[in-house]
């Protein structure tokens, strides 16, 4: 069986496992605490699967893959059955760089370990350690939606009538963005496609307060 390590708030977590309740495909969970005992990721216990402490990180038999969108290819070319992808070129290209958006532009600038730096290394303020936060949600969810708004591709989820590869990194990147309260309002068709996904079973299984680990 496949198994996922896992943290119920990672956003990079929550990725996968949207894709695999998408694919249908049952897998272990083991939860990897990232604050608890100085951060379990930390340890040499997980440093030893994953050399660069991050989540999630997944194991199918002897094969071990790191990097959220590296296991979701994965998943796609050794469980083809239910896509995440579009059978067309372009169409492939169009969703992969929706998830891109928030997976490269967004999401590394907002990771727990540069928040952690930019509080005990740089020493900023939680005032101004938040604004850093929204702003970068700000600031991609600005062009995000430019896209989604203006491309007839665009239908009940990121891309047509099926949820994709970009559905499964969008949502996790709403939820964050509502936990720093950061206003949605500015965002309409960013909203409307999260509500969509919440609707779908496989959506809310994975949300992290479904996960066993969550708090």
């Amino acid at each position: 069986m496949l198994k996922l390590f896992t943290y119920f708030r990672s956003s990079a977590a929550y990725r996968v496992r949207i894709g695999l309740q998408l694919k249908g495909l049952p897998y272990e969970a083991a939860p990897v605490h990232l604050v608890r005992n100085g951060g379990e990721h930390l340890q040499a216990s997980y440093r030893a699967l994953n050399p660069g402490a991050m989540l999630p990180c997944l194991q199918d038999g002897g094969t071990t893959i790191s990097q959220s969108l590296a296991i979701l290819e994965y998943l796609e070319e050794a469980y083809p059955g239910k896509p995440l992808l579009p059978a067309d070129a372009a169409g492939r290209a169009r969703v992969r760089a929706l998830a891109l958006m928030v997976a490269c532009d967004i999401h590394p600038l907002n990771n727990l370990r540069v928040l952690k730096y930019l509080s005990s290394d740089l020493e900023v303020s939680e005032a101004k350690k938040t604004a850093w936060y929204r702003h970068w949600i700000e600031e991609g969810f600005r062009i995000i939606e430019t896209h989604l708004a203006r491309d007839a591709q665009t239908g009940s989820f990121a891309h047509g009538d099926r949820s994709t590869l970009a559905d499964c990194c969008l949502v996790p990147q709403v939820f964050n963005a509502e936990r720093f309260d950061v206003d949605l309002t500015p965002y309409p068709t960013i909203r409307r496609i999260n509500e969509r996904c919440a609707e779908l079973p496989e959506f809310v299984a994975a949300h992290p307060a479904q996960q066993a680990d969550a708090e």
